[in-house]
């Protein structure tokens, strides 16, 4: 395949046949989860001229997805066509985060008890369209077809599909939870790609994490790998469930309460020292971004300050920000959501405060 500058590639062919590429400028919102990229992936996807791909990267981890090794069209669709186990799981035991929107639909063809749901129906589609499924099928009719190439020759064509499927717009903007920690692999993939880091005050931020059950997970993961003597949460298998005491075990089985993770005492300061691991390790991914090709956004001033930054992000994007664009999305934020830590006691603050600051500190250093 052969590439001319971002938002000008050229379509070539392979074995014979055309190959569609990417002609839309790319943008990666990235951020450490509960940063309020929900809120921006919604007033994105109000903008007439984005594309808003909401959660991709999130529903598909698997390393080898943004890898360079070449895959086949069925071998790439399967990335994104399998249930994702994790997400399957929590949809199962009735512990759906907010963000998980395809079991809300009144007509669905998946189920996670059953079929399970293709990793790109649970987020990134409904985001799209009240009817995912047929895209859906759209979509594999296509993608299953596609030559053997490099996964990011794969990504692209996919997000040229989507942006062709609806309506062709001048931006395609794809943004997920906890991606900070990608944008080493998204930067290799997509070096002319555009990357906004959006960011929310340490405390307030910790204290989200503290009330959604996917990150209450992460520092249960730890525990229970420590416990095992295993260097990394994803060495864990349902064997090790023998190590483990009774409050935990379950969590390495198909079958758990999720009351067992929601009503577990967790110390608000984890959360504050892995919000301050995330960004200390994602700034510097960040660093390899050329200076122009990055910007970082405050959700605390996009609430404060909405027409400005939104212009802003706008102009940076590479779109126009209309004015009805900009008046839909200031009424979509919701500047109740500003100063949960404020909630907490003198002594909770605290120390909240202390484990945050290694990444108060980053972010400072990183204007």
């Amino acid at each position: 395949m052969c590439h001319g500058p971002l938002g000008k590639r050229l379509v070539v062919r392979s074995n014979g046949r055309k190959v569609r590429v990417l002609n839309q400028k790319l943008t990666f919102v990235v951020g450490t989860g509960r940063c309020g990229s929900t809120a921006l992936s919604q007033v994105i996807n109000l903008h007439p001229d984005v594309l808003s791909v909401n959660e991709l990267f999130a529903s598909i981890p698997d390393s080898k997805a943004l890898a360079e090794a070449p895959l086949s069209g069925p071998e790439f669709w399967g990335y994104l066509s399998r249930p994702n186990a994790a997400t399957n799981s929590l949809i199962k035991k009735g512990a759906i985060p907010p963000e998980f929107l395809y079991h809300r639909l009144p007509k669905r063809r998946f189920d996670a008890r059953t079929t399970g749901i293709p990793a790109v129906s649970v987020m990134t589609l409904p985001h799209l369209t009240d009817d995912p499924d047929t895209v859906f099928d759209e979509l594999e009719s296509e993608v299953a077809s596609w030559p053997t190439r490099r996964p990011a020759d794969h990504w692209a064509a996919f997000f040229a599909t989507l942006a062709a499927r609806f309506g062709n717009p001048g931006a395609v903007v794809e943004r997920s939870g906890m991606s900070l920690g990608r944008v080493t692999d998204m930067h290799r993939a997509f070096p002319e790609a555009r990357f906004v880091h959006l960011y929310r005050e340490g405390p307030d931020c910790a204290v989200s994490m503290s009330r959604h059950i996917s990150f209450r997970m992460l520092p249960l993961g730890w525990e229970m790998a420590i416990r095992c003597g295993l260097e990394s949460p994803f060495e864990l298998t349902p064997e090790h469930a023998a190590q483990l005491p009774p409050d935990l075990a379950p969590l390495l089985g198909d079958e758990w309460d999720p009351a067992l993770v929601m009503d577990r005492p967790i110390p608000l300061p984890a959360f504050g020292g892995l919000w301050s691991r995330m960004i200390e390790d994602g700034l510097r991914r960040l660093e390899a971004v050329p200076a122009a090709q990055r910007t970082a956004l405050s959700y605390e001033t996009l609430l404060e300050e909405p027409e400005k930054e939104l212009t802003r992000l706008a102009e940076f994007i590479g779109v126009g920000s209309p004015r009805d664009w900009v008046d839909a999305s200031t009424a979509l934020l919701d500047g109740d959501r500003r100063g949960a830590a404020q909630e907490l006691s003198d002594e909770e603050s605290a120390a909240l405060l202390e484990s945050c600051k290694p990444g108060m500190l980053a972010l400072a250093a990183h204007p």
